[in-house]
């Protein structure tokens, strides 16, 4: 399975850091899809991904528009995570595609009130305590992927270690 996580307008490149070492370590492709809050080449952002920016696989958009002019939600299997959505991420069967988007908005606002809406029937949320806004954002994106890859059987991840000859 292909897994895409796009990133829509992040603001913070310690968490863009993060979630590309995630899609360089699971094999998902990352699109960032500006306007960033940052410098791709900013030092926090490239310290949070470590050594792994020349295993990632990433696309850059212009826009959220153009980004769903090339990818549109009808033609592709679209996810779109927010706080705000009534189905819960587990609940998905992600095994019966062979690729899938995930969706995740800025920090500070999360995806597009109006897209949302459109698409309400494809967001997913985290189960979290009703009394807090929500977790980081590049917590979110490890726990998403990685329950469609569970799903999936770590299809082309390493499952076991080498430590002591496991």
């Amino acid at each position: 399975m292909k897994i895409n996580i796009v990133m829509v307008e992040p603001e913070i490149p310690q968490n863009t850091g993060n979630i590309a070492r995630t899609c360089a370590i699971t094999g998902a492709k990352l699109h960032l899809v500006r306007p960033l809050g940052f410098q791709i080449t900013d030092r926090a952002l490239k310290r949070s991904g470590l050594d792994y920016w020349d295993k990632l696989d990433v696309e850059e958009h212009i826009s959220l528009q153009k980004f769903l002019e090339k990818y549109p939600p009808e033609m592709n299997n679209m996810f779109f995570a927010s706080t705000k959505a009534s189905h819960c991420y587990s609940d998905v069967d992600y095994s019966k595609y062979d690729e899938v988007f995930v969706l995740y908005g800025k920090e500070t606002k999360g995806l597009p009130e109006d897209l949302l809406q459109k698409y309400i029937g494809q967001t997913v949320r985290i189960p979290m305590r009703n009394t807090l806004r929500s977790l980081n954002l590049s917590n979110s994106v490890a726990i998403i992927t990685y329950e469609i890859l569970r799903q999936t059987g770590f299809e082309g991840l390493k499952e076991t270690s080498d430590y002591f000859g496991e």
